[in-house]
């Protein structure tokens, strides 16, 4: 049921003009979808400290530029610690669990599954960055060649991603994987759609689309 109504903000999210309190309302309302169903699997903690240890991770590259490269938060997010939103701690909690379940799909050696999860979770980000930063959400000063971004923020994502899924899997339990599975192929071909269809992205929905697709489809196809 949570699902179903993430997935009907996000549609009429998508359809609308986007302003900052709807945005903020949408990544809430992901989040807490996230951490409701990581709670009935037993993963909450590891979801909270999935995202403290991304939240650490982003004030750390605010205040030196590293691992993401320089760039800066606008105030649009809400409030913030040191120039950091609240929130950016939200996207790091909200898909941890759902790349983590993808890369468990896929391998259950540990090792494997964290470097995976990485990837899972910075595939994401393929979507996520040109977007927020169009918005004005925030800022790479110097850009970059990927629909303004720079290859940093990808190299520091997957590098942060795997200090996320270390601290995920000493803490993580293995219950219903289907929901958190579902919130991933749902971001996936939801995104791919938005940035295709409704946002007239068509590179970022090629780049998104096969950058999640080469965790969400292995996944799937294991789940057979």
């Amino acid at each position: 049921m949570k699902l179903a109504a993430l997935a009907a903000a996000q549609v009429a999210y998508g359809l609308s003009a986007r302003p900052p309190a709807a945005t903020r309302a949408v990544v809430a309302l992901f989040l807490g979808t996230s951490a409701l169903e990581a709670r009935r699997a037993g993963d909450g903690r590891a979801v909270a400290a999935a995202g403290a240890v991304g939240f650490g991770a982003e004030l750390v590259g605010v205040a030196t530029g590293k691992p993401f490269g320089a760039y800066s938060y606008s105030s649009k997010l809400g409030p913030r610690v040191r120039g950091v939103p609240l929130l950016a701690g939200a996207a790091w909690a909200m898909m941890a669990r759902p790349a983590w379940v993808v890369a468990g799909r896929i391998t259950r050696r540990r090792r494997r599954r964290v470097a995976l999860a990485a990837g899972a979770l910075t595939a994401w980000d393929v979507f996520l960055d040109p977007r927020m930063a169009r918005e004005g959400y925030w800022t790479w000063p110097g850009g970059g060649r990927y629909e303004g971004v720079p290859a940093s923020n990808f190299a520091g994502w997957f590098a942060t991603g795997l200090a996320v899924f270390a601290v995920y899997s000493a803490l993580a339990s293995e219950g219903d994987e289907r929901e958190a599975l579902a919130l991933y192929v749902w971001t996936w071909l939801g995104e791919t759609f938005a940035n295709a269809a409704l946002w007239e992205r068509p590179r970022v929905a090629a780049a998104g689309g096969v950058a999640m697709g080469a965790f969400a489809l292995p996944a799937l196809w294991r789940r057979r």
